[in-house]
């Protein structure tokens, strides 16, 4: 009789712990999600009414996001798109440069779609600002700030506590009447992507 109740007792521990075990690595996210931006692009084109150039600069960065719960979260993120060397059609001369460094911070509102899955779709939208750094050699004498707003989605694959985000974004920038020629004397609008590392840091 003793020998099995402890066997029964025994066998309740480890489906026990095995349940326990699937729930942490059960896939999804978890409430706080954290993203590192290894490689992603900033690009901005030029429309009929727009007098700075095209250009595309080489993003990467970091967000934190808090799921208030399975549909809705909060993200903080904050990116650089480092300038490269391309050819720029500027102020009637075309010329091979190096675009200004650009910093991007924004809040945004993430709404998932309802799935039980490993793969989850989201929309997202909010506000935030863009810094445009000093670059002499294309009339940017000072670090320039705008305010910016952006939508977008994109698709979460999660496999455990770790997974992979691939994120678009259709980036406005409001102008400035003192902005420099180069950028922000007019609404800009730009797209920007990029592929993520996810991290459910709590679940």
């Amino acid at each position: 009789m003793k020998r099995s109740i402890a066997l029964l007792v025994a066998a309740m521990s480890v489906i026990g712990g095995s349940s326990a075990f699937a729930q942490e690595t059960a896939p999804g996210p978890g409430r706080v999600v954290v993203t590192i931006i290894p490689a992603g692009g900033m690009f901005f084109t030029e429309g009929k009414d727009t007098k700075g150039p095209s250009f595309g600069n080489y993003d990467a960065g970091a967000g934190v996001t808090v799921n208030l719960n399975n549909y809705v979260g909060i993200e903080r993120e904050v990116s650089g798109a480092f300038g490269v060397s391309q050819n720029l059609q500027f102020a009637g001369v075309a010329a091979d440069r190096t675009t200004p460094h650009l910093l991007n911070y924004s809040g945004n509102l993430v709404v998932s779609a309802p799935n039980h899955s490993s793969v989850v779709p989201y929309l997202t939208g909010g506000i935030g600002a863009l810094s445009l750094f000093e670059k002499v050699s294309l009339g940017i004498a000072d670090t320039e700030t705008f305010l910016t707003g952006n939508v977008g989605g994109g698709v979460t694959w999660y496999a455990g506590r770790w997974g992979i985000r691939g994120d678009y974004r259709f980036v406005a920038v409001r102008s400035k009447d003192d902005a420099p020629a180069f950028f922000g004397t007019e609404t800009r609008y730009g797209h920007r992507v990029y592929a993520g590392l996810v991290l459910n840091a709590s679940r």
